[in-house]
């Protein structure tokens, strides 16, 4: 059914084509989608209109086109979550559209049961997409009618998760699209002045942050006053939540996950020779497909050693001039941004390839993919606009990731738009890896721990050197060997010089 909106604007009389709400005569015009309409007005004259609905039936707006002048009010209409009033006032709650091109989720767990009283804005489950774990939030205050689907579910965007009984008649908030279509329809008739919308965010006691991110402060005990803001004019995020959570140790999520998976092994190695059968869940069902679609690209590898003398020497300069106790200085951060230097001359490493137009798309910006191991399977964030950023900021970027990462909350623009990855093995054991590249990129670089071995100067003397073994996996439909060896050359020489960073930085 569609319900009424509350964008609700002054009386205006209007010859054309406009968004309405109600007409002042006996009888409003009620009518399929580009269906003319002929109606009776109370003074007897004969009313010629036309309603017309945009685009497809979930477009949620419709005009009204007469030949009469009628005083109307703005307003706009929706189909969004409407209420049934047949069943006593429960709603549906569909999955909503999480990013870009997701049409289905997994559903990780409930936050409520069947039952529970529920507020606007409070948690209701949690979903896993291909590229983030999201929280769904409650729109409406209610009670829990009923849960339709379980734990392991995989749920398609729309289709139904669970069943609200609401306490009042709910004003589905207007989406952008719907938004944009009414401006450009007639931003003359309904100007700014007209519109009262709800607002963005909110603010309590001067501080600036949206409903939900106050609820995530609630939720850990901590006064929203207290968290610091990283947003634009001071505005507290999500991520500011949980930061401060993890600083005042609230959080023990990553603790209890690993312990479950710790229990699952050891349920399976003190279980006998019995067959057990384990669900794949989460980053762990992502990484099927992501791994199925990369077996399909033609891998070469090209594997080189660096010399890390002057590197580790650097690292350690770096920890003796450390005031801030929180930043630890490790190599990653200097091999992201030699990295990023040495893509910079060699611009087909940081691209992606289109099968279907067979073009390669040279990326502008250096977004450098992290694989990350954590509790809940294999994840790989980015650190956006390397190019951009001081060893020291990605130094900072790279720990925020990490902690999130931990805890299973990275956001989708954490783990999309990635140019090209870095498979570290070597904090966990292994000299070097043959890592298989995150489709659309083309490159990938596993490398292994730092290991002192000897090696023989040109005048023959031995001496030890700390040498660490790089892996380039690259796709041979856009790499060939010598482009790879090139660009490889390039990066060795900033690893193993790194005084060179200070002549190319910008």
């Amino acid at each position: 059914m569609i319900c009424r909106k509350i964008n609700q604007g002054k009386l205006r009389n209007s010859f054309r084509q406009s968004i309405c709400r109600w007409f002042q005569s006996s009888v409003a015009p009620v009518a399929a989608p580009m269906t003319p309409v002929s109606t009776v007005s109370s003074s007897g004259k004969k009313i010629q209109s036309q309603l017309h609905f945009f685009g497809n039936y979930t477009t949620p707006f419709c005009s009204f086109k007469s030949n009469v002048s009628f005083p109307l009010r703005g307003c706009s209409f929706s189909t969004q979550a409407a209420l049934d009033l047949s069943t006593g006032g429960v709603i549906d709650v569909p999955l909503a559209q999480t990013g870009e091109g997701i049409a289905e989720c997994e559903l990780l767990k409930w936050f409520v049961h069947e039952g529970d009283q529920v507020e606007e804005f409070q948690p209701l489950c949690e979903v896993q997409s291909d590229k983030a774990t999201i929280e769904i939030t409650s729109r409406y205050k209610g009670k829990i009618s009923q849960i339709l689907h379980v734990p392991g579910n995989i749920v398609k965007v729309g289709e139904t998760l669970l069943k609200i009984a609401v306490d009042d008649i709910p004003e589905p908030a207007e989406t952008s699209d719907a938004s944009e279509k009414m401006t450009s329809l007639d931003s003359d008739f309904i100007g700014s002045s007209d519109i009262s919308s709800v607002p963005e965010k909110s603010k309590i006691d001067g501080v600036s942050s949206t409903p939900a991110v106050r609820n995530l402060a609630k939720q850990y005990g901590l006064d929203i006053n207290d968290v610091p803001g990283t947003g634009k004019d001071g505005r507290i995020l999500k991520e500011d939540v949980t930061n401060y959570a993890m600083q005042k140790g609230l959080i023990n999520e990553a603790l209890e996950c690993a312990q479950q998976k710790h229990s699952e092994v050891s349920s399976l190695i003190g279980g006998g020779y019995e067959d057990k059968t384990l669900q794949l869940r989460g980053y762990q069902r992502a990484m099927v497909k992501s791994m199925t679609l990369a077996a399909k690209i033609p891998h070469f590898y090209f594997i080189e050693e660096m010399n890390c003398d002057a590197l580790v020497e650097l690292k350690k300069s770096f920890q003796n001039e450390n005031s801030d106790l929180e930043i630890k200085h490790t190599f990653l951060p200097v091999l992201i941004k030699s990295l990023s230097m040495a893509l910079t001359t060699h611009p087909m490493l940081n691209s992606c390839f289109s099968e279907e137009s067979y073009e390669v798309i040279l990326k502008g910006s250096h977004n450098i993919g992290i694989a990350m191991a954590t509790p809940n399977g294999l994840v790989v964030p980015n650190i956006k606009n390397v190019q951009s950023l001081s060893i020291l900021e990605i130094t900072k970027e790279l720990s925020r990731l990490q902690k999130l990462a931990k805890i299973n909350k990275l956001t989708p623009d954490d783990i999309s738009g990635s140019t090209i990855t870095l498979s570290n093995i070597g904090g966990i054991g292994g000299k070097f890896g043959s890592p298989l590249i995150n489709s659309p990129e083309v490159a990938i670089i596993g490398f292994g721990r730092i290991q002192k071995i000897a090696q023989f100067a040109e005048d023959g003397d031995v001496y030890p050197a700390s040498v660490m073994t790089i892996n380039i996996g690259a796709d041979h439909r856009v790499l060939d060997g010598a482009t790879v060896a090139r660009f490889c050359n390039d990066w060795k020489k900033f690893v193993e010089k790194p005084d060179l960073l200070l002549l190319h930085t910008r």
